[in-house]
């Protein structure tokens, strides 16, 4: 369980890509070559791309790669240095809670109106639901990297 958590996001990040990019390879082929262009794969590619974004914050919580500013930390006196990590984190996770919050009242939303989407006909919640999913993921992310920040200070 821990090796498939472990390389999650990555992988289903790199599957989301995939498809993605054939979508519009497709698409582009279709357009240019046979003058009719594919409705649907860019209403498709456009909601995995929210997917493809909020699993990425994951990745980067993960791998501690999200853009910070420095010169607000190097000014803190040493002492209050060490915890801007573990601060910064947990300042992640509750943003990405409130992003899984504010996604799962959409989805709710959606799925009680019967909102469809224009090209498939699906409906909308199905969608919708990728901003809770990869919100889950960043919280998931940003709270062990916090935990892992808390231990390296004592």
């Amino acid at each position: 369980m821990r090796k498939i958590l472990a390389n999650f996001e990555d992988k289903v990040s790199a599957v989301v890509l995939t498809i993605m990019l054939t979508l519009t390879f497709v698409n582009v082929i279709a357009r240019y070559c046979f003058t009719a262009s594919i409705s649907y794969t860019e209403e498709i590619t456009t909601m995995l791309f929210v997917l493809l974004c909020t699993l990425g914050s994951a990745i980067a919580a993960k791998r501690r790669a999200h853009l910070g500013l420095s010169i607000v930390t190097d000014m803190l006196p040493e002492s209050l240095q060490r915890y801007t990590g573990f601060f910064t984190n947990m300042l992640g996770a509750v943003f990405s809670l409130i992003l899984v919050y504010t996604g799962v009242l959409m989805v709710i939303h959606e799925y009680e109106i019967g909102q469809i989407s224009i090209g498939l006909q699906w409906p909308q919640w199905i969608y919708g639901t990728f901003i809770p999913i990869g919100g889950v993921a960043m919280v998931y992310r940003f709270a062990k990297t916090a935990i892992h920040s808390l231990r390296r200070l004592n």
